[in-house]
């Protein structure tokens, strides 16, 4: 997983409002286990008509939008079903960090595990970031101060200490367990020790 320090970008704006994650990623993807390859399909049913041909009016298909590192959208963002496919679709697509008043609580946590900064903030700091947007202008995130600088403006946000050093430092959950290894390792060796008998029944 890539380390998360600093982030600039022109963000894109999604105003709507419990974007799930049948609408970020729909049902038809999740064939695949492979974390490449899900960005083509990101927002699918809004960026495609029925012919698969791209909406032009749609944000991430326009210029510079589709180029942005940064998703500003409306609240309770990330509902419905637990897919991880969503955040990897995020990801595969170009964005790293997403700015909303709220989250849904699994789809928040798979953000950090797949290398995603997810930032709540009040719906007024939303909506006021979002202006940025319109004016394509961009904004930087600094995960290490907490803020946010838009224009001359600095905003704070609150994120978790152990969460924020597994971004800073590139860790998801297999590397978190490769930093125990020797640990594990010693118990393995204490256990076969102590009973012999179990390496020969596994």
């Amino acid at each position: 997983m890539e380390k998360f320090i600093n982030l600039k970008s022109i963000p894109s704006y999604l105003s709507l409002q419990n974007i799930d994650t049948d609408m970020i990623i729909p049902k038809q993807f999740l064939k695949t286990i492979k974390r490449t390859g899900l960005g083509k399909s990101l927002f699918y049913e809004m960026r495609y008509d029925e012919n698969g041909k791209a909406i032009q009016n749609f944000i991430l298909n326009k210029e510079p939008y589709n180029n942005s590192k940064i998703l500003i959208s409306g609240k309770n963002f990330g509902c419905g079903s637990s897919r991880e496919h969503a955040p990897w679709a995020l990801l595969d697509f170009g964005i790293k960090s997403i700015i909303s008043s709220s989250f849904a609580d699994i789809f928040y946590n798979n953000c950090f595990k797949n290398g995603i900064l997810p930032i709540k903030l009040e719906e007024q700091k939303v909506l006021e970031l979002a202006e940025y947007s319109k004016r394509k202008e961009e904004i930087e995130i600094n995960l290490e101060k907490q803020e946010i600088k838009h224009g001359n403006k600095i905003t704070k946000f609150k994120i978790d200490a152990f969460k924020k050093k597994c971004l800073m430092e590139g860790l998801d959950d297999i590397a978190l367990s490769m930093e125990k290894l020797s640990q594990i390792n010693d118990f393995e060796k204490t256990l076969m020790s102590q009973k012999p008998w179990i390496k020969n029944n596994v």
